[in-house]
């Protein structure tokens, strides 16, 4: 790869979904939403779809109902969705946008009216199991929805009243989606003056993040101090936020009969307390050989303990930049060694202008990949700086919008994909960069610098990853009983810290606020976020090693296993590949790739 040259770093084009927020198409949309929602609200009423209606005598007389209401279901939510992605992706990368955040905040209205439908739906499916078998032999849409049908019920037991299911969702526009948004907007609106070169430029957050990994150590300590000064000025409304979501989150999974917090995020990922424990078990046992890297790379950087603030530096003091053209050249080529297909889409998504990679103020850190229903198509946003890491950001957001491309025909409740095996694809195209950086690298300079950036990214998703999961699992614990304080916060982050990172780092450089600025922590319905990120990360490596042994043939059964993530548990569809995700040997297997990688870093 070349040096890169000063260009442009793309914004997205979402002018194919709507022209603008306040066009005639947007608004006939919407309009088409309430009409289709008030035309399922009344179909409910008719046929007494609730958790209270009389039984019926057998399947023959809930097939037509259950029939319509999924035909109906899927078309709102293709509508609603598509428009609340559109949004979304306005405030996502400018949160100072108030025509934005207004037309978010209208949609969301639908979504509650939704949930108030699925709700006594999920009751009245519940009471009417033992038909389910006969309504889904006799064909039509439940047949091709027989799974979603069969979990909707089974899940049917962790509900509240329909009065105070109701009353939840109408209260969470006010309560935890609202805090998630202050969260959002706090983070994205900090501007802080940061002095460079003699210069002082005044840096949107993200950005600031970003100097994590830049090549000079003085500018990495002082972005890192500037930070944590940074966040002490927003801890207290940050705090509150985060208090605000949990307390209610575990006020409502009690009220609903949940064991915890975490049991509902288990179902949700489509996997069970074994299959969690096997992997967390055996990413326990590889956190020496990650505290080995960490104490060799500290020795490289000449220090005795590695401080947070190098935890992400570059291997060399001239680590490779590419300009966002040559990032794209090579993931597209790459791309193109593993499917044609796969390189077409990528080259797609480029060309189409679907990924927004310019750090700014008012936009979100991060990055992401949105499914716009309707379309068919995807959206990209990242923080694009010019290093290796961001292009391996890149292909792993990619990843999840082949995934999208590969669920296409699907009805939406098809889609439903959780966390733990939405990051297959994402994981495997991160892999397929990654491995063609390192195989390519031209002197031992290079091949360090790409394998300290693979070993960076594998040390935040097995051990920042576990410290976040021990961190979200003690604040659950501590706010059942009280609020926590913006200090208490940060001591259970360095905590969590401590207890995956050991020595690997020096304790006296943690990082306290990383709690403030990770935005899953704010999501009102997505809790313990974490784990999936491993269990993608370990999944995706296991495929790729399956794809390196049978070659061609891999290919259109991983697309069907892609096409398949809303139909299956996660068990379930791995066994399609003879893999046992509840045994420890899989994840140590998957864990012994990295290992390897860490000793050839250390050789080197």
């Amino acid at each position: 790869m070349n040096t890169p040259v000063k260009e442009t770093v793309p914004h997205w084009d979402l002018t194919n979904i709507y022209p603008a927020l306040d066009s005639q198409e947007y608004a006939t949309a919407v309009q088409l939403l309430d009409e289709r929602l008030k035309d399922l609200e009344a179909f409910t009423r008719q046929h007494q779809v609730n958790a209270t209606a009389p039984l019926e005598q057998d399947a023959a007389q809930i097939a037509p109902i259950i029939n319509s209401y999924l035909d109906q279901v899927n078309s709102v939510l293709l509508l609603y969705r598509t428009l609340a992605t559109y949004t979304d992706l306005q405030v996502s990368v400018d949160s100072y946008n108030a025509l934005a955040k207004r037309k978010m905040s209208e949609i969301e209205q639908y979504g509650v009216r939704l949930e108030q439908l699925s709700v006594p739906f999920q009751a009245w499916l519940g009471r009417r199991v033992e038909f389910l078998p006969g309504v889904i032999e006799r064909g039509g849409t439940a047949r091709s929805h027989a799974f979603f049908l069969i979990e909707t019920a089974e899940q049917s037991r962790y509900l509240m009243s329909e009065a105070e299911e109701g009353l939840a969702s109408e209260l969470s526009l006010s309560g935890a989606d609202a805090w998630n948004k202050l969260q959002g907007t706090v983070c994205s609106q900090i501007s802080v003056p940061f002095e460079r070169d003699g210069k002082v430029e005044t840096l949107p957050m993200t950005a600031l993040i970003n100097l994590h990994s830049d090549p000079d150590p003085l500018i990495r300590r002082k972005a890192y101090e500037v930070e944590l000064e940074t966040w002490k000025t927003v801890r207290e409304p940050l705090a509150a936020a985060l208090n605000g979501i949990k307390g209610a989150a575990v006020t409502l999974q009690k009220r609903r009969g949940r064991s915890d917090a975490l049991h509902a995020s288990l179902d949700k990922a489509r996997i069970d307390r074994p299959t969690l424990g096997a992997m967390q078990a055996a990413m326990e046992l590889s956190f020496p050989a990650f505290r080995k890297y960490l104490r060799a790379k500290a020795a490289r950087l000449g220090k005795p303990a590695l401080p947070w603030y190098d935890l992400f530096a570059p291997a060399v003091s001239h680590d490779r930049q590419l300009s966002f053209s040559q990032a794209q050249s090579f993931i597209v080529e790459q791309f193109g060694r593993f499917s044609g297909e796969l390189a077409d889409y990528a080259r797609d998504a480029f060309e189409r202008r679907w990924i927004d990679a310019e750090p700014r103020s008012g936009k979100r850190g991060g990055a992401f990949c949105s499914s716009i229903p309707a379309l068919e198509e995807s959206r990209v946003m990242c923080n694009f700086d010019g290093s290796l890491d961001q292009t391996f950001t890149i292909a792993h957001e990619l990843g999840h919008g082949f995934h999208n491309y590969c669920l296409k025909g699907k009805s939406v409740l098809q889609r439903a994909t959780p966390m733990t095996l939405a990051e297959t694809a994402s994981t495997f195209c991160e892999t397929i960069v990654s491995e063609a950086a390192l195989s390519q690298a031209s002197s031992r300079e290079e091949e360090l610098s790409i394998l300290e950036t693979f070993l960076i990214g594998s040390t935040q998703v097995i051990v920042d990853i576990s410290s976040r999961f021990l961190f979200e699992k003690e604040v659950f614990e501590r706010r059942a009983r009280a609020e926590l304080s913006a200090d208490e916060i940060c001591e259970i982050m360095e905590q969590s810290q401590k207890a995956t990172y050991g020595d690997g780092l020096d304790e006296h450089y943690l990082h306290p606020y990383m709690w403030t600025w990770k935005p899953h922590y704010y999501f009102p319905d997505l809790h313990f976020y974490n784990y999936p990120y491993a269990f993608g990360l370990l999944f995706g490596t296991g495929l790729y090693a399956i794809f390196l042994q049978r070659g061609a043939s891999f290919l259109p059964d991983y697309k069907a296993l892609l096409a398949s993530t809303g139909q299956g548990k996660a068990a379930d569809l791995a066994s399609r590949f003879g893999i046992d995700i509840r045994t420890p040997e899989f994840w140590k297997a998957s864990l012994g790739v990295i290992e390897k990688r860490i000793n050839q870093y250390i050789e080197l």
